[in-house]
């Protein structure tokens, strides 16, 4: 996907949150966050938003602390949430194609820009659909290239980081494929974190399937995997410790 793309996904996801929120409600819960309520949603994306900002704004080459988030509520609490996320959007949008700037995960991509558009524009759809499930009533659409895209991302790039949870005592091998797209991914689970390589490799004796936005939003711990196929054991390792 073009970085023009992104940004659009992230401005359309990011308004599209807003609108959602304001219909919830500040004190709905959020029924795929379940210690959170609307306002936690709200505070959480807009000092991710501000965040991400600053890292690309400030060119910072080094890990920047993500802040607290602030204690306002109400009326003040959603001007905040639309006034960071134009932030954000304004900023990657006026960005230098060429900026050089601190990204966190390895998942290829050609620049530290496309890192952090990419980035933002999955966080926020993600946490759009939370605010839409906070609401209630039909999700907006996940589109199918970009679910693909976010798979991704996902196994590729943070559950490449240390951090990664997934792990097992001996070798294992898990697929992940969309079943309306070209996505099909290879997971090697170890002690170590999980190695990923795009395309249908052998030896996998699990596997998780579905169409592109519904397995994008199941990676993402938001709805069931559609189809679980093979060993349940491994399969179940992958769901119990994979959230991020």
């Amino acid at each position: 996907m073009e970085t023009a793309e992104f940004l659009e996904i992230l401005d359309r996801e990011g308004r599209l949150l807003a609108a959602a929120a304001l219909e919830a409600g500040l004190d709905a819960p959020v029924p795929t966050c379940p210690d959170w309520r609307v306002r936690d949603l709200l505070r959480h994306t807009g000092t991710i938003h501000r965040w991400a900002a600053g890292v690309v704004a400030d060119a910072e080459t080094a890990p920047r602390p993500i802040p607290d988030p602030p204690g306002i509520d109400g009326t003040e609490l959603t001007a905040w949430y639309r006034d960071g996320h134009r932030r954000l959007v304004d900023t990657l949008g006026g960005a230098p194609q060429d900026v050089t700037c601190w990204t966190f995960h390895p998942a290829p991509v050609p620049s530290p820009l496309a890192f952090w558009l990419r980035r933002q524009a999955h966080e926020t759809t993600v946490h759009r659909y939370d605010a839409e499930a906070a609401r209630g009533g039909p999700a907006s659409p996940v589109g199918t290239d970009f679910a693909v895209d976010g798979i991704d991302e996902l196994l590729r790039g943070f559950h490449a980081r240390t951090r990664s949870r997934v792990r097992s005592e001996h070798p294992r091998v898990l697929r992940v494929r969309t079943v309306d797209a070209a996505g099909a991914w290879t997971v090697r689970l170890s002690a170590r974190p999980p190695v990923t390589e795009p395309g249908t490799l052998p030896g996998a004796t699990a596997e998780l399937s579905g169409p592109a936005d519904q397995l994008y939003l199941a990676l993402w711990n938001r709805v069931p995997v559609p189809t679980v196929t093979g060993d349940p054991g491994l399969a179940e390792l992958w769901l119990t410790n994979s959230g991020i």
